[in-house]
């Protein structure tokens, strides 16, 4: 499923009003609207390299929110989403089209003529462009819901096949592992660790505690970033860190094969393994609440790509701030993953396989 590529019909389809060749990877990569920070205030770290917060896009217009999304079959995708304050078709990996919305009600896209599906709830199921109807793919989870897998096997024999096993002999040099509680670096950066309830892509928990532990130096990295980023009104929360090597087995063994390429194979271990790792998000300050980003945590679908172009420009812009934020301070951001950021070089530390109880941590 990850690895499409299409033919002519791109956004109108089958009206064909696009031509080409492309790959669903082959997305831009914009890093659009920045923030400018005082680089003295981040030490030897590298200040934000692009425009102020003052570009900041405004809400898009409630009435499309139902609206949004990926429409087709795997042969040809329209993505409906909306940029600087239109609502736009496109393939993806293109930019597309503005829907025209005539004062009488119609919609038109290049000449042809448009509309939606809608359910009872407001939200579209299908698109319809010139008499050829395309069905909205259901690639992300419910409002409100975390997206799930079902293995075949129980996660309580994949956990006791897990911990029978053990990770991969590493030959080579390796720097001496000194894990940090990246809550005792600012009180104000918040933890909500899906492993350790139900809400996660496996629906129960892996991990006993809800903590989040980096190597040191990535610890204070985080620290830097989440003190930029709370002079605009954001912090920084926490889905996950470190993560012993028996639970990146379990993911491994109860995602499908259509959704490995978002967990790590066992056979190599995880960056988060190492504890260089680190999966988070944006919080509002003064709100408490989580920021809408374009897709969801641990979401296997494109949505979940850092350049993935649909959403919204808000959400693109908290997405894209959250990565300019942490790039800046040293970490990079995982190519499949919007919310996944490895700091400095991941090789450097050794696989472990510790649960959180029998970590030795830094004291000071």
């Amino acid at each position: 499923m990850l690895k499409r590529s299409f033919g002519k019909s791109v956004v109108l389809l089958a009206a064909a009003s696009l031509v080409g060749s492309f790959s669903v990877r082959a997305y831009p990569m914009p890093l659009a609207t920045m923030v400018a920070v005082n680089s003295g205030e981040l030490g030897t770290s590298m200040p934000f390299k692009h425009a102020t917060i003052d570009l900041k896009p405004t809400s898009m217009n409630s009435a499309w929110q139902g609206l949004l999304g990926e429409y087709g079959d795997d042969s040809a995708i329209t993505i409906i989403f909306e940029k600087e304050g239109h609502l736009r078709a496109a393939a993806p990996g293109q930019h597309g089209q503005s829907l025209v919305f005539g004062s009488g009600g119609d919609i038109t896209l290049g000449g042809e003529s448009v509309s939606f599906t809608m359910n009872d709830t407001g939200r579209a199921i299908a698109l319809n462009i010139s008499g050829h109807t395309f069905a909205r793919r259901n690639i992300e989870p419910e409002v409100g819901q975390s997206f799930m897998v079902h293995p075949e096997v129980p996660i309580a024999t994949l956990r006791e096949q897990a911990l029978a096993a053990s990770p991969p002999v590493e030959k080579g040099t390796f720097v001496t592992s000194d894990l940090y509680d990246v809550t005792r670096v600012s009180p104000t950066i918040k933890l909500d660790i899906r492993y350790a309830g139900h809400d996660n892509f496996l629906g129960e928990p892996v991990y006993a505690d809800a903590k989040a532990f980096l190597q040191r130096p990535g610890a204070f990295a985080l620290g830097r970033a989440h003190k930029t980023l709370a002079k605009y009104g954001f912090g920084l929360l926490i889905h996950d860190a470190y993560r012993p090597w028996y639970v990146s087995k379990i993911f491994w063994d109860a995602t499908p094969e259509s959704g490995k390429i978002f967990v790590a194979n066992p056979a190599e271990g995880s960056r988060h393994n190492r504890g260089a790792a680190v999966d988070l998000t944006l919080y509002d300050l003064k709100t408490g609440a989580p920021i809408k980003m374009v897709g969801t945590y641990d979401e296997m679908s494109d949505r979940s790509y850092p350049e993935y172009i649909g959403g919204t420009s808000l959400e693109r812009w908290h997405r894209d701030l959250l990565r300019e934020a942490m790039e800046a301070q040293g970490f990079t951001v995982y190519k499949t993953e919007w919310w996944h950021f490895d700091y400095g070089d991941w090789r450097d530390y050794r696989l472990m396989n510790q649960t959180f109880d029998q970590l030795s941590l830094s004291k000071d």
